[in-house]
């Protein structure tokens, strides 16, 4: 089962990269914002709760949909772009075994223990 979850997130994350293809970016941007949700991280430094919270809130794919729909209805494809950037990530972290955290430290993920506490 975790390995078709795995294809199912490449899946997800090839999907991303096929309709970001289609804005009016260069394909160069891609690789300078795909980690950038990443920075929610330094949200921990505020404790595991707030840490949790906004790497939660960047990194959940509900989040990354509304903000993809909400550029498409307006008009805007910089905040398409932000919406699949989100979702792509969020497809790639899955992929990797990194999920939404929990409130009790980062290492503890919906999808079970992540770096050294995993063994």
């Amino acid at each position: 089962m975790r390995q078709l979850l795995k294809w199912e997130e490449a899946v997800l994350f090839l999907l991303s990269i096929s309709l970001i293809a289609r804005l009016p970016y260069a394909w160069y941007w891609w690789l300078v914002w795909i980690l950038a949700p990443d920075l929610s991280m330094l949200a921990y430094l505020g404790g595991n709760k707030v840490g949790a919270i906004g790497y939660n809130v960047v990194h959940h794919k509900g989040v990354a949909i509304a903000l993809y729909l909400a550029g498409l209805y307006t008009g805007h494809p910089a905040v398409e772009y932000a919406g699949l950037i989100l979702f792509g990530h969020s497809c790639m972290d899955r992929g990797m075994g990194y999920g939404l955290k929990y409130f009790s430290g980062f290492q503890d993920t919906h999808l079970g223990k992540i770096g050294k506490e995993k063994k």
